[in-house]
């Protein structure tokens, strides 16, 4: 399934995205897409309840209608730094032996079309396109990789918006410059697991204003969904919708030679196979 959120900010209804494009309610079955939502199990029961309202043609045109992001607000959005051989490359880093974790304020995620604004103060902000996993249950010591893979809801395209002055030059965790208001465009739908199929090698890219940025493969990252998932439940408790970020391929503003950043008026685009494609203004700082 592809689970979707539409309407304005802060009163999206959750839905279902059918094969014809069409979306089909469920807002009357689940209060929200969120941790309530996926610890209740009922993930694995809406496929016949949409299909049943699909057939009965209630499915519902997506054109005019705001994207929101097709979760609600997570208990945590947790990111893995440096998790692409080729992008830990361009950066001069050396490849990590252990998952690199930092946490991003739950309060970033927005659609993926909504704006993405520059923060004040402002000097290096850049992009991140990436692979998110949702978590469908709350777990901790998960046993192996195996158990890890069944804890995973879904898949969702993220833009891992960061300001890297402040994230590496401002003495101390990266969360500062990954945490600033529209930081973490995602969707435009949740991919579930069985769906979303094998993610080890889907193909990745960014542009901006229309010239290629990133082009990469999750077929490059160092630790794999399935390995960060059960990682991370050794040294916290993982709930149901957390979101994890898992780290960006080559091509990022920072990368470059001489270095590229946002400064308001672009245009961000950007996709993973199977899990959609977003669009993003980027506003300038306000003064």
């Amino acid at each position: 399934m592809r689970l979707v959120r539409l309407g304005d900010a802060g009163f999206e209804k959750p839905g279902i995205l059918t094969d014809d494009g069409t979306v089909v309610d469920v807002s009357d079955l689940v209060r929200d897409f969120d941790e309530a939502f996926f610890g209740s199990g009922m993930l694995d029961s809406l496929p016949a309840i949409v299909a049943e309202r699909a057939a009965a043609g209630r499915g519902e045109a997506v054109a005019g209608r705001r994207v929101g992001a097709p979760i609600a607000r997570p208990h945590q959005i947790l990111c893995i730094g440096l998790n692409y051989r080729d992008h830990a490359a361009e950066t001069g880093q050396e490849v990590p032996s252990e998952p690199i974790l930092f946490t991003k304020s739950p309060n970033t995620l927005v659609g993926p079309d909504d704006d993405v604004q520059i923060p004040r103060g402002s000097a290096k902000t850049d992009w991140e396109v990436e692979l998110g996993i949702v978590i469908g249950r709350k777990c901790s010591y998960l046993a192996d990789e195996a158990e890890a893979e069944e804890a995973i809801a879904g898949y969702v395209l993220v833009n891992d918006v960061s300001e890297r002055e402040w994230q590496l030059e401002r003495n101390g965790q990266w969360s500062k410059g990954k945490s600033a208001p529209t930081f973490n465009p995602a969707g435009p739908y949740l991919v579930t697991r069985d769906e979303a199929g094998d993610v080890a090698d889907l193909d990745m890219w960014l542009d901006v204003d229309g010239v290629p940025q990133q082009r990469g493969s999750t077929s490059t990252m160092i630790f794999s969904p399935r390995f960060i998932v059960h990682y991370l439940s050794q040294f916290l408790t993982l709930e149901p919708g957390d979101l994890i970020n898992t780290g960006t391929p080559p091509g990022v503003g920072m990368g470059r030679s001489p270095q590229v950043f946002l400064r308001g008026g672009e245009i961000m685009t950007l996709g993973i196979t199977r899990l959609g494609e977003q669009r993003q203004r980027v506003l300038a700082a306000e003064a």
